[in-house]
């Protein structure tokens, strides 16, 4: 797939593991998808993270470069009630259930580490 939603924990990968290793296959990943995707629920993770870990400074410019690389999906009624229908059916947390809608809805694939996600039927998942 040429497309790719991405969940909150690739870019906690992206902006804070030090192995030079995760980082040049996170940048690999970015380069090789050409349609990718982001939920408004992972802006919120990742700015809440930066600014309780680096202040609203970095996380401002971190969510500014996300916004720049990557298409942000807004949650709209489609997404609430798939998500609604898949947390039910998976016991998934508010935030990846949406992530998981989006990524249905979209035919994306879901960049994530996140056992709860390869879990989910409706979509593929891949890690770096």
């Amino acid at each position: 797939m040429s497309s790719a939603i991405y969940d909150s924990r690739f870019f906690v990968e992206h902006f804070y593991n030090p192995d030079e290793d995760v980082k040049k296959r996170i940048r690999e990943e970015i380069r090789k998808t050409k349609r990718r995707y982001v939920s408004a629920v992972v802006i919120h993770e990742v700015y809440r993270l930066s600014l309780e870990k680096e202040g609203r400074e970095v996380a401002k410019m971190r969510i500014d470069l996300m916004m720049k690389d990557f298409k942000v999906v807004d949650v709209n009624a489609e997404i609430a009630i798939l998500s609604a229908e898949l947390r039910k059916n998976y016991g998934l947390s508010l935030a990846d259930s949406i992530i998981a809608a989006t990524s249905k809805l979209l035919s994306a694939r879901c960049v994530t580490d996140d056992p709860h996600f390869a879990l989910i039927k409706e979509i593929k998942t891949e890690w770096i």
